[in-house]
């Protein structure tokens, strides 16, 4: 099975500075013939401020005429605690209303011996609201009940950016107690691959026989003055995988066509502080 991984398209109609990238995106994506296109959030420029984006955005993905599943990124619902768009059961439901589910599954291959993609929404984790451990009763049962399915998560934040033992890293991956218990659960339920977007960074390795790609962006780059040094290569693109059984292959393409935006450039026009 061919699945394309697309992450932080900051698509808007009213802040249309990165979308003359989407129409190169799709055009690639319609010429891979894929059977599912995953997109692991920041599918908007502003969606957990403006329910307009991502009406905008879900019109776009369908417009491929491939089927899809989303994942939540921080822009779409809010994340965890922010001050200013705290993830709530509003911007959850403003979601859900254009995007479905903000989690899921999709079994591919043959009954119980293929695999299982899992969508998770990493804007809920560290949040401490019963929604978080709704999630993760949910995510346990997703894993017992796969049986011998190979599995492969696909979420928004990293888990970690250096090592799994690292400390917090703040905006940019996933709270060192909560990433704790999911890579005690990814272990023990020999999780594949970890699929992640959020640093419009490239990255494919190893860790504790686990694979994680971070997908690159197709939107825009982040220079050094706004993100903090850390492992990947600043590039655009997707992620190609071709699922088999049991074996799978990544490949991080790059898209002809994509125009080598910068945030630190137009930061205050889209994200004014």
């Amino acid at each position: 099975m061919r699945v394309i991984q697309i992450s932080d398209t900051h698509l808007s109609a009213e802040k249309p500075h990165f979308l003359d990238n989407w129409r190169p995106l799709a055009d690639w994506i319609k010429a891979q013939r894929p059977d599912l296109v995953i997109h692991t959030g920041d599918v908007t420029v502003d969606g957990a401020g403006n329910e307009a984006d991502l009406a905008y955005a879900a019109r776009l993905l369908d417009e491929l005429g491939v089927r899809w599943r989303a994942v939540p990124g921080n822009h779409d619902v809010g994340d965890a605690g922010h001050a200013r768009q705290p993830v709530d059961a509003r911007r959850l439901a403003a979601w859900h209303r254009h995007f479905g589910p903000d989690r899921w599954i999709e079994d591919i291959g043959p009954d119980g011996t293929g695999w299982r993609l899992v969508g998770i929404d990493a804007m809920l984790i560290g949040d401490g609201a019963p929604e978080e451990a709704m999630q993760m009763a949910w995510l346990d049962e997703v894993m017992t009940t796969a049986g011998a399915q190979r599995i492969a998560w696909f979420l928004h934040r990293p888990l970690f950016l250096d090592a799994p033992q690292e400390g917090d890293r703040g905006y940019w991956s996933v709270k060192p107690q909560p990433r704790a218990a999911l890579m005690a659960l990814a272990q023990r339920h020999r999780v594949a691959l970890v699929a992640s977007g959020h640093l419009h960074k490239a990255r494919d390795f190893e860790q504790d026989a686990t694979r994680f790609v971070w997908s690159p962006a197709s939107s825009f780059l982040v220079g050094d003055a706004i993100q903090p040094d850390m492992p990947g290569e600043k590039r655009l693109g997707a992620v190609l995988y071709e699922f088999g059984n049991p074996t799978f292959a990544v490949e991080i393409a790059d898209i002809p066509g994509l125009r080598r935006h910068w945030l630190d450039d137009v930061i205050q026009q889209v994200y004014p502080r």
